[in-house]
């Protein structure tokens, strides 16, 4: 019975994640010379990606010293490695026999399927797979009776009404709801219910009282609907009064908000914000997004950094006019001048540390779970960090409402009292825009 699995791995599951090289033990890496001459261009980037092309050169460099890649080397007995598991380059440039003739032979995703085509001549019987990001790989491969998989390490394996959507309703009774509202919170009993840290409460009573609270150190604590610094500005429903509460607080020190277009994410998130920088809890607020999704680099576009990002800083600032009546967009540019507001591109936050800072990362969803980890490992002392996204909206290629980092930190972090989410489920931009996103 076999046993061991030759996978062939694609340039976009070793940029994705560095450390998918590791990631098959007990079987047989592959790794098309095409797939190396792909990483070479972008190895001189500073985003993640050059990161992860320059991580595994070195790991092969350093591999050289144990063996002949081309011949493959097992690193189960290697110091410092220490996995079951063989590692090899394929120099072969042979075009078998059933490689189809439409089929052009300078394509880089046609050399790894040649490769696969290859190594199951050579290994008759035995499993060969084509480990990739990329679904028009994957189905080129199913055309050739090539068995093909996307990396599955970070994949949410739920169904999408199994989501965490931040809130629950429970019932309560009468004199607990009525406690809860005269004390501010009540103990919890959590054998009655599967609660989360700061995840909302509805409590309802069979003789039609209520109350919104949030989960906090094994209390229901009562939720509030107005805050000191918002401009009069309060939650316009249930979802929105629990993300300013968790927005409002600086003992939750990541919140993430999901919700449809014009469910006021944004909004809310930029008025809590300016908010705590007017009283003084923070001393400024970073703002981010990947600007991946459009197809272009930075570098594209004329002018300075803060001129190249306001294409994809446009949802900000419009909410930043909407919310502080500021029509001509004086008092954001002068906010941004002061060093109050600071826009960073996704491409340019690794190596920093941010301190006394409210992190907002707009468009959360089409970054992948390495880039979100490498932006919540840059949040240093008294900072806050706010992720922003509609899971539903994946622009990026290579990942999906599953496997994107928003979803995955949703769920991955969902048990942490450091953490709260919320998913807005109501548009509140225009009647006829809740309309269309409900209807079309």
């Amino acid at each position: 019975m076999e046993t061991r699995k030759t996978f062939v791995l694609d340039t976009s599951v070793l940029l994705y994640d560095m450390h998918s090289i590791h990631s098959f033990p007990g079987n047989d890496v592959v790794i098309p010379i095409m797939v190396l001459d792909e990483l070479d261009r972008f190895k001189d980037k500073s985003s993640l990606l050059g990161a992860s092309a320059r991580y595994i050169n070195r790991f092969l460099d350093d591999l050289r010293e144990y063996g002949n890649l081309s011949e493959g080397i097992d690193v189960a007995n290697l110091p410092d490695f220490g996995i079951d598991q063989t590692i090899r380059v394929d120099l072969t440039e042979k075009f078998p026999a059933n490689y189809p003739a439409s089929f052009r032979k300078d394509r880089g995703d046609n050399i790894i399927l040649a490769c696969a085509l290859n190594l199951q001549q050579t290994r008759p019987g035995g499993t060969v797979k084509i480990v990739t990001k990329d679904i028009n790989l994957r189905v080129k491969a199913d055309s050739l009776d090539i068995q093909a998989e996307d990396y599955l390490a970070d994949h949410i394996h739920i169904n999408k009404n199994q989501m965490y959507s931040g809130f629950v309703e429970i019932e309560l009774t009468q004199e607990e709801i009525d406690r809860t509202y005269d004390a501010g919170s009540i103990a919890l009993c959590d054998d009655d219910y599967e609660l989360y840290p700061n995840q909302g409460v509805i409590g309802k009573s069979p003789e039609g009282g209520s109350v919104l609270a949030l989960v906090r150190d094994g209390r229901l604590e009562c939720s509030r609907r107005e805050f000191d610094g918002m401009g009069g500005i309060i939650p316009k429903n249930k979802e929105q009064q629990f993300a300013v509460n968790m927005l409002m607080n600086t003992n939750i020190p990541l919140v993430s908000i999901s919700g449809i277009a014009g469910s006021g994410k944004t909004f809310l998130t930029l008025v809590c914000a300016m908010a705590q920088i007017m009283s003084e809890k923070y001393k400024r607020i970073v703002i981010t997004r990947s600007i991946q999704p459009v197809g272009r680099d930075l570098g594209f576009l004329p002018g300075d950094l803060s001129e190249k990002m306001g294409p994809w800083l446009a949802p900000i600032t419009d909410n930043f006019k909407h919310a502080f009546k500021d029509k001509d967009q004086t008092y954001f540019d002068m906010l941004v001048q002061k060093g109050t507001i600071e826009v960073a591109p996704l491409s340019y936050i690794r190596g920093r540390t941010f301190n006394d800072a409210i992190v907002i990362v707009d468009e959360a969803q089409n970054a992948t779970i390495h880039e979100l980890k490498t932006i919540i490992t840059r949040i240093g002392k008294s900072s806050k960090v706010v992720l922003l996204g509609d899971t539903d909206q994946v622009d990026t290629p290579y990942i999906n409402s599953f496997s994107n980092g928003l979803t995955i930190v949703i769920e991955k972090m969902k048990g942490s009292k450091l953490t709260g989410h919320i998913t807005l489920t109501k548009g509140q931009r225009s009647d006829i825009a809740s309309y269309a996103a409900e209807i079309l």
